[in-house]
């Protein structure tokens, strides 16, 4: 296993001291898997003035000494440095009122939420593993330490982890675990917006989404209700094969694990339960679904507290993600021109994704975009003339021509601008300032 010797000098600090210590919990789980991890979490049995005294020529953050939490940066590796506790009552459903400091690691492992996040790693020695996660982690299971009813009216926030550690590492979640978490879904209201879109992102982007979201399609409409119509909803339609449920799953995975890319898929037919028609030849439509589920998108993401610029991407993925694409330079200019070279080809993403979660019979059309994704590059590669910064001339050359500043300058440089995507007219200064001239 390699440890940083940033962890081995603060464990053997500690140790030389006379206290125990342990790098714990999801390093460890990552470091059994093959994983280097990100995050080091160091659990002690010294006190946490105890620790800082240790630390005291390094630089600290007291992160939460009240939970007995400092934070040491070891040549700039952050170290959460924890005393072995035991949490008191959770009267918030989020965080213990309270925590006792105690001598026992078993006691300290005790506490936390799942068997494979409760291992702590001896340097010297090998794993401490008093409820068995090494066996869960080779079996892939994903268990509470203890009575999941207790591990998770705790802090409702795992029931959230669980799902997503099943989504990220590809695990089962066992029985009684997952019988825990049908019981209380509803205790999730208790976590903050913020922490519910952390958890969902990465479930989402798990290589396991497509078989979460199917088993605890509950759980999701509980925190999305609008997703609940879809469930078992038939398209009617010789293009599709499953209902909308089925079919936004599969698609959100079979798209790239990018966070805007899957909260896209996953709302973009969020509308179509309530536009669906059927025409007299039992064929079933779903006219201005878009526009209907851009707006429900709006309500979700709104809610989940994204960011300004998450937001405006992923309408603008779920509000285009049916928009046509055909390998024909005009068009595909114009689609440059309103939405940049980064959108269209996302919006490509969405629409083979989309196939993939269709009819086998469509899958000619992943070959069509793979041409037109070309097609895209090509153009802006050659430095193709989509914007009005990729014109010949600018404002000041009409000005020149006595074309009044303002509005009537902007009108006739977007008319320059279509002349040169259409190919009526070269870009070039000469040829743009006499079609100006003519068009004064």
């Amino acid at each position: 296993m390699r440890i940083p010797d940033e962890v081995r000098q603060a464990v053997t600090q500690l140790n030389n001291a006379g206290f125990e210590a342990y790098p714990v919990g999801g390093c460890v789980r990552d470091l059994l898997r093959g994983k280097q991890p990100h995050d080091w979490d160091i659990t002690t049995s010294a006190l946490p003035e105890q620790t800082a005294a240790i630390f005291a020529e390094d630089r600290t953050i007291p992160t939460g000494l009240q939970h007995g939490t400092l934070t040491v940066l070891k040549n700039g590796m952050p170290l959460e440095i924890t005393t072995y506790r035991v949490d008191g009552d959770y009267a918030d459903g989020r965080h213990p009122d309270r925590v006792t400091f105690t001598r026992s690691l078993t006691e300290d492992l005790a506490r936390r939420d799942f068997t494979i996040n409760a291992m702590a790693l001896d340097i010297q020695n090998g794993v401490v593993d008093p409820f068995f996660g090494q066996e869960d982690l080779k079996n892939g299971v994903i268990r509470c330490v203890g009575d999941p009813d207790k591990r998770l009216t705790e802090d409702a926030l795992r029931l959230l982890r669980a799902l997503r550690f099943s989504s990220v590492l590809g695990f089962t979640i066992e029985p009684q675990t997952a019988a825990a978490i049908r019981r209380h879904k509803e205790r999730l209201a208790l976590v903050s917006a913020e922490r519910i879109t952390e958890e969902m992102t990465k479930l989402l982007c798990g290589g396991n989404v497509e078989n979460v979201l199917t088993e605890y399609a509950d759980v999701v409409t509980f925190l999305i209700p609008e997703i609940s119509p879809l469930i078992g909803f038939e398209h009617h339609h010789p293009y599709h094969i499953y209902d909308v449920f089925t079919h936004t799953i599969k698609a959100v995975s079979a798209i790239k694990p990018i966070p805007e890319l899957r909260w896209a898929m996953l709302l973009h037919d969020i509308g179509k339960a309530e536009t669906f028609t059927m025409s007299e030849d039992g064929i079933g439509h779903f006219y201005k679904h878009t526009a209907r589920s851009t707006a429900l998108a709006t309500d979700v993401l709104r809610r989940f507290r994204f960011s300004g610029k998450q937001v405006e991407r992923i309408l603008l993925l779920v509000k285009h993600h049916d928009l046509p694409f055909e390998d024909d330079e005009r068009l595909l200019l114009k689609r440059l021109r309103v939405l940049g070279e980064e959108v269209c080809l996302q919006l490509l993403e969405l629409q083979d994704a989309d196939c993939l979660a269709q009819a086998p019979s469509l899958r000619y059309r992943l070959d069509e975009h793979q041409v037109i994704r070309e097609r895209l590059r090509n153009l802006c590669e050659n430095e193709a003339c989509f914007t009005l910064k990729d014109l010949a001339i600018n404002g000041n050359d009409l000005a020149a021509l006595g074309i009044p500043p303002g509005p009537p300058i902007g009108r006739m440089l977007e008319k320059l601008l279509e002349a040169v995507m259409e190919k009526r007219v070269e870009n070039t200064r000469e040829a743009l300032i006499n079609l100006a001239k003519n068009e004064k």
